[in-house]
């Protein structure tokens, strides 16, 4: 039994917490100051949204360029080849349905397979060369006193900066005979004999040679500074281990440069192979393909196709066949540079 007093006093005394609890759980979700405000959630869903769109938009400018100047180059070239695309084309606006004869005729062609294995060749030499003469200049600039290697970096950078058809003139110069300064120095110095009125660009040796020379001139500085760069970032401490175990230098740079090089060896070999594929301005202005087609790679074999011969479906075939190519040949690396870059990761 209880009294009257705890009966009375009992209630009374519990009721105030007892009603706030209840308005408490009662208070719907974000009606107050313990819920979430209903505008501050739309407004963060706002700013979320917002958020997540700003890559969007911050890509787009990118986007619409690629879209223009590559994509849809592209695709007009991959119509091109399978129209019968000519002189009449250009005036009228009207091509024929050619199908596959584009294709047919530039797979039969007598010069196709030479013109590819050429290709080949050519684009792995010049890699090659950029390559080893980067790397070595590379390693020279890690061996250098601040003052020669900023004046080396300055001198890699102009040479980088100069315009494909400026350089192609200038060496142009360099190999012309009568006046040019390469026959002159060779003569000057007695060994050779006279070589005053030689023409490089008249015998297949020479002229493959001075379009190699100049191609790996312009892509090795690049190459050396960015391979450079990637070099810089090793820490120091490995050489000086490796110095104290009396590891020589060759050893050193076997053992610790090369493994951390191997990321940007891979994407710079990636770039010089599809710059040198598609070599343009350096073999046409110095070499024209020539001579007895020593030079005659894709790329020129395709600009004689669509501009000279005005067979413009089989020049866009040839071209779609060299990027067919060129993604063939760079996957392979592309691979290795996405599994390098995991394995980082």
């Amino acid at each position: 039994m209880t009294s009257t007093a705890e009966r009375v006093s009992g209630p009374a005394s519990a009721g105030p917490d007892t009603r706030r609890a209840g308005l408490r759980r009662s208070r719907p979700a974000g009606s107050g100051p313990s819920g979430s405000d209903p505008a501050g959630g739309r407004g963060g869903r706002r700013r979320s949204l917002t958020a997540s769109r700003a890559p969007l938009v911050l890509l787009a400018p990118a986007a619409v360029l690629l879209l223009a100047l590559v994509v849809y180059p592209l695709l007009r070239l991959l119509v091109i080849s399978f129209q019968d695309y000519g002189l009449r084309a250009i005036f009228t606006g009207q091509a024929g349905f050619a199908g596959l004869r584009n294709y047919t005729n530039v797979l039969t062609d007598a010069s196709f397979w030479p013109v590819i294995l050429r290709t080949v060749l050519v684009t792995g030499a010049m890699v090659v060369g950029t390559i080893g003469i980067g790397m070595a200049v590379s390693q020279l600039l890690t061996r250098l006193g601040v003052v020669m290697r900023t004046v080396v970096s300055v001198v890699l950078v102009l040479a980088w900066a100069m315009p494909n058809v400026a350089s192609s003139l200038v060496w142009q110069w360099l190999f012309q005979p009568f006046y040019g300064v390469l026959n002159w120095i060779i003569t000057q110095l007695g060994v050779f004999g006279d070589h005053t009125q030689d023409n490089w660009a008249s015998t297949p040796g020479q002229s493959l040679a001075i379009v190699l020379s100049l191609v790996i001139w312009q892509a090795v500085p690049f190459v050396a500074l960015t391979l450079y760069a990637a070099q810089s970032q090793i820490a120091p401490e490995y050489y000086e281990a490796g110095a104290l175990d009396g590891a020589s230098a060759w050893a050193m740079y076997r053992a610790i440069t090369l493994p951390a090089l191997v990321p940007t060896l891979l994407l710079v070999t990636i770039l010089s192979v599809i710059w040198d594929f598609n070599v343009f301005n350096q073999i046409w202005l110095l070499t024209k393909g020539g001579p007895e087609d020593t030079t005659l790679t894709l790329g020129i074999w395709t600009f004689v196709k669509s501009f000279v011969s005005n067979a413009y479906g089989q020049g866009a075939a040839i071209a779609v066949i060299s990027t067919l190519i060129l993604g063939a040949l760079t996957s392979y690396y592309i691979r290795r540079l996405v599994r390098s870059g995991e394995e980082d990761l």
